[in-house]
């Protein structure tokens, strides 16, 4: 994120105004839970992130939920609980935000959470008490996702965190720049006179 920063033309930070905070967040997780050999493989990634930025609550609920249905399958058993709930919330903000009806999930969180089945039934029942509000999912359920699934994906028994994390961040990425870059390739083109 410092080098971002620097490209940018911003005063070095590891927090640089030219990047969506919570995919600053991930990119910084990432870094610092990926091992010396493959964080050269990141730095590709630096210019990608550049202009990342909106204040549309829908760019973090899609960081969240890639995060959540990413880590989901592969996280031990005490992390799938809080995981399948952050599935949930990102889901259920989506859905308030588009205007769509309430509890349905799409493909990738169907998936993630049928690989999980006990801790998605305890996640249904959680969530159906609780409500959570625009502040409160962009101040912390969002944020708590992202740590809870970098942290899940670092700790699973699974051959290559590196490759995942690395996945996650690309694909974090690439939900980014369709949700904040796609109005501007599909805006009309101006009228010459």
């Amino acid at each position: 994120m410092e080098l971002a920063s620097y490209l940018a033309g911003e005063r070095w930070s590891d927090h640089p105004a030219c990047t969506h905070p919570l995919l600053a967040a991930l990119a910084r997780l990432v870094n610092d839970n990926t091992s010396d050999e493959s964080r050269a493989q990141l730095v590709h990634l630096v210019p990608t992130i550049i202009g990342l930025t909106s204040d549309d609550l829908r760019v973090d609920a899609r960081i969240a939920l890639r995060c959540a249905t990413t880590a989901l399958p592969v996280a031990a058993a005490e992390r799938q609980l809080a995981l399948a709930v952050s599935v949930l919330a990102a889901e259920e903000m989506i859905a308030r935000l588009e205007g769509a009806p309430p509890g349905q999930l799409g493909e990738r969180s169907r998936r993630a959470m049928e690989e999980v089945p006990h801790a998605a039934e305890q996640a249904r029942r959680f969530s159906r008490a609780a409500r959570i509000t625009e502040k409160g999912f962009r101040r912390y359920a969002a944020p708590n996702a992202v740590q809870l699934s970098v942290v899940g994906i670092v700790q699973a028994c699974i051959p290559d965190p590196d490759t995942l994390l690395r996945r996650l961040l690309e694909e974090a990425i690439d939900d980014c720049v369709s949700l904040i870059r796609a109005p501007e390739r599909t805006a009309p083109a101006p009228a010459h006179a």
